[in-house]
């Protein structure tokens, strides 16, 4: 049975990206957010924005942040990883800029995300404890490949890291 898990992500420059991901079927994720939907819960600020994020993720094991060039240090993105990690969900990071965008292009490996949440009180970062994964291969399709073949064992591996952690 496949895992709920919670989708973060940059969405322009990564929507398509992160709906190739999604498609696999591996991981059962969450709707994503049409522009016209986005656009209404923006417009309710910030705590609509929270509330929205906290429905969303409502019922699910683990996040999957799908990690693209602009993806670190983002207000949601940080919020959406601090909340999962806070609420007891396995978090763990996939890069996607291998993977072709709708108009075929990649683009350049991003900063992980996780060098900058700290991890409680401790001085160390939440990426000294969660994992970041890289895809292997020479082109898109290697990398989409990689993610199939692994992003079930991935999902597993950050729950149980949450948990012992």
């Amino acid at each position: 049975m496949a895992r709920k898990c919670f989708y973060s992500f940059h969405y322009s420059p990564d929507n398509w990206r992160a709906s190739t991901v999604r498609n696999i079927g591996a991981i059962e994720g969450n709707k994503p957010a049409s522009d016209n939907d986005w656009e209404t819960v923006t417009k309710g600020g910030d705590a609509a924005i929270k509330k929205w994020i906290a429905d969303q993720m409502a019922g699910r094991t683990c996040t999957i942040v799908l990690v693209g060039s602009q993806t670190a240090n983002r207000k949601w993105i940080n919020h959406e990883i601090i909340k999962s990690w806070d609420d007891g969900k396995g978090v763990v990071g996939i890069y996607v800029h291998g993977i072709k965008d709708v108009n075929g292009n990649t683009t350049a490996k991003g900063n992980n995300p996780f060098d900058y949440i700290g991890y409680g009180n401790t001085g160390k970062m939440l990426s000294s404890i969660v994992k970041c994964y890289d895809p292997q291969g020479a082109d898109s399709k290697a990398r989409y490949d990689w993610i199939s073949n692994n992003l079930s064992a991935a999902v597993e591996e950050a729950i149980k890291i949450r948990n012992a952690n």
